[in-house]
């Protein structure tokens, strides 16, 4: 069933019994965005979704302290959907927004703090729309990143292996409501990409949730493992999630001005000079890993200077060209975030960021539609081109100091993710890797 449906809970006792189904899974994440899941039996359901289902919140990732531990499970009738790959039992799963005992909104639950966005900018009639684009690996297991193709950027077969991992995972999304616009096989070897058709905020975080465990799953069922590490390859291309975003009122695109010579309204503006200037800041969300900043170096496609353009793909911002008659298309594609984030925190960090610069009216600079890539360190100056953070410490140094990302986060996640980032980084600082070992015993 689409999810446009939106399903109430009478609906879902329905057709959990219509179709026998045999276990409900209660599906949320942690503040990484890892994917957390319990399972209880229909007999359970209708309490399930009137009273929620409790469970240990001190075990779960950024969630509460031990001597606050109690959380509860409530689910979201309108993202039941059953699971495509468990055909000989029906399995469904149902997402949930984490509350306290008493329901009131937990503070630590992803979902919520991008709920409490939405609802900001609700209220002023507008919707987030966003398209995400993650790209992915297909790998013979999870030990070693031995590709399955020799593949480039939109082959076919033979050199394309994956055409039938990709094509059973799209079946596998549609069957799950969620629409796919296209796929083909990325620039690296063994690299795919799937494209989902753009939605609000809230049911494309969703979506992404499932998507991710979808392509996992289908690859497991064909004996390999797919991975949204960002940099699984040494000196090939890394995994992007390039975001398509916009903002509507109705069905009005308010990025939309037909006698801009760049259509884009004030609003878009704005909102491009506000994700420009708070970029720094906000890159722990969207690039949340150590291996995150192996992707953003020059050569690779992955866009590390903060600037935009039309048709530069060397800029962190692209703004696709305007086609008559298309004004709903009208968007900008962010281009630094990686498939491995929270996109409910991803995607709330962009909004606030935009919506910063739309309501201080930040000034848009000129596009940079030279290759960034070529110019010397003089010529960037003289541009006020600037770059992310080139290492994790370096985005936990923006972070830690961003008004901006605290107030969207809300201080309790905003804490439990820069506390994990700082243990990551220390855990990565103090590690002695194989090139280490490789370069420096032999000499010393």
């Amino acid at each position: 069933m689409n999810s446009a449906a939106r399903m109430t809970k009478e609906d879902v006792l329905k057709l959990v019994k219509e179709k026998d189904v045999s276990f409900i899974q209660f599906w949320f994440t942690d503040v990484l965005g890892m994917l957390k899941t319990f399972a209880i039996t229909p007999s359970e359901l209708e309490g399930g979704m009137t009273e929620g289902m409790g469970f240990d919140g001190s075990s779960i990732e950024g969630f509460a302290r031990i001597e606050e531990s109690d959380m509860v499970a409530l689910p979201d009738p309108g993202t039941f959907q059953l699971l495509p790959w468990r055909v000989d039992r029906p399995v469904a799963r149902m997402f949930c927004d984490v509350v306290n005992p008493d329901h009131t909104p937990y503070d630590g639950d992803p979902r919520y703090v991008l709920k409490r966005l939405l609802k900001n900018i609700g209220e002023k009639g507008y919707t987030f729309y966003v398209g995400p684009e993650l790209e992915y690996f297909y790998f013979k297991d999870n030990k070693t990143p031995e590709g399955i193709d020799e593949g480039g950027y939109f082959d076919s077969r033979p050199l394309d292996m994956a055409f039938d991992l990709r094509r059973d995972t799209i079946f596998a999304l549609q069957a799950m409501g969620i629409d796919v616009e296209y796929s083909h096989h990325e620039v690296a070897p063994s690299q795919h990409e799937i494209d989902l058709r753009y939605d609000d905020a809230l049911s494309m975080s969703d979506k992404t949730m499932t998507y991710r465990i979808v392509v996992k799953e289908v690859a497991r069922q064909s004996g390999y493992y797919a991975t949204f590490m960002p940099k699984p390859i040494f000196g090939e291309n890394g995994s992007g999630m390039h975001v398509h975003q916009s903002l509507f009122k109705g069905d009005k695109n308010l990025f939309f001005d037909e006698n801009d010579p760049y259509h884009l309204s004030n609003i878009a503006k704005g909102y491009i000079a506000g994700i420009m200037k708070h970029a720094r800041e906000i890159t722990a969300v969207t690039n949340q890993w150590v291996n995150s900043y192996k992707r953003l170096v020059p050569g690779y496609e992955a866009p590390v200077y903060i600037s935009w353009a039309r048709r530069n793909r060397s800029a962190m911002i692209r703004v696709p060209m305007y086609k008559p008659g298309k004004e709903t298309a009208t968007r900008i594609e962010f281009r630094a975030p990686d498939p491995s984030c929270n996109p409910y925190l991803a995607f709330a960090v962009m909004l606030a960021a935009g919506l910063k610069g739309v309501e201080e009216e930040y000034e848009l600079p000129e596009p940079i539609e030279e290759d960034i890539y070529e110019m010397t360190e003089n010529e960037m100056h003289e541009r006020d081109i600037i770059t992310l953070p080139g290492n994790l410490y370096e985005a936990i140094l923006e972070i830690e100091k961003s008004e901006l990302v605290k107030e969207a986060l809300g201080e309790h996640i905003f804490n439990k993710f820069v506390e994990n980032k700082k243990i990551e980084w220390d855990m990565y600082r103090t590690h002695v890797s194989r090139y280490e070992i490789e370069k420096y015993l032999p000499i010393t």
